[in-house]
C-alpha cells in the first residue's frame, strides 16, 4: 500500500492513509509540513510508530505521535503496527528500559494531535478522517 500526501490548511500534511476496520474507523495520518517525503508506504509508518526507524527514505526526521485511546487509536495499533493496544504500551516500555527508545508523546484527542503535529517539527500522528473534514 502506497500513501500519497497533501496539504490540510496549510497547517500539516496529510497522507492519504484510510484504515477501515470491524469497528468502521476511518484514520488519516498527518505530518508536520518538515516532512517533506511525497509517498510513504505502510511499513514505513509501521516502522515509524514502532521506533525502529527516526527518519523516512526521503531523510526526513519523523517524530511519532498517539492518541491515549478510543476506536481510532485501536484500529490503527491493531491493523497498522499489528498489536493490542497493551501490547504497544508493553513494547514501548521495553525499548525505554534497555535504553533503545522513548515513549512517543500520547494525545487525548484529535484536535490536540492536529495541533500538535502542526507546531512540531517531524511530527507524525494519526485523527478519524471525520474529523479533518471542513464543514
Amino acid at each position: 500500500m502506497r500513501l500519497t500526501r497533501y496539504f490540510l490548511l496549510s497547517a500539516v500534511a496529510l497522507w492519504n492513509l484510510v484504515v477501515t476496520g470491524a469497528l468502521a474507523a476511518d484514520i488519516k495520518v498527518i505530518a508536520n509540513p518538515s516532512v517533506k517525503a511525497v509517498v510513504v508506504s505502510a511499513e514505513e509508518i509501521r516502522s515509524v510508530f514502532l521506533g525502529t526507524r527516526t527518519s523516512l527514505h526521503d531523510g526526513s526526521h519523523v517524530e511519532p505521535v498517539l492518541l491515549k485511546s478510543g476506536i481510532v487509536h485501536q484500529t490503527f495499533v491493531r491493523q497498522y503496527l499489528g498489536k493490542t493496544d497493551a501490547a504497544l504500551e508493553t513494547y514501548y516500555r521495553s525499548l525505554v528500559f534497555t535504553g533503545k527508545g522513548l515513549m512517543p508523546a500520547s494525545l487525548a484527542s484529535d484536535q490536540v494531535v492536529v495541533e500538535y503535529v502542526a507546531k512540531t517539527k517531524g511530527a507524525v500522528g494519526y485523527v478519524s478522517a471525520p474529523r479533518l473534514r471542513r464543514a
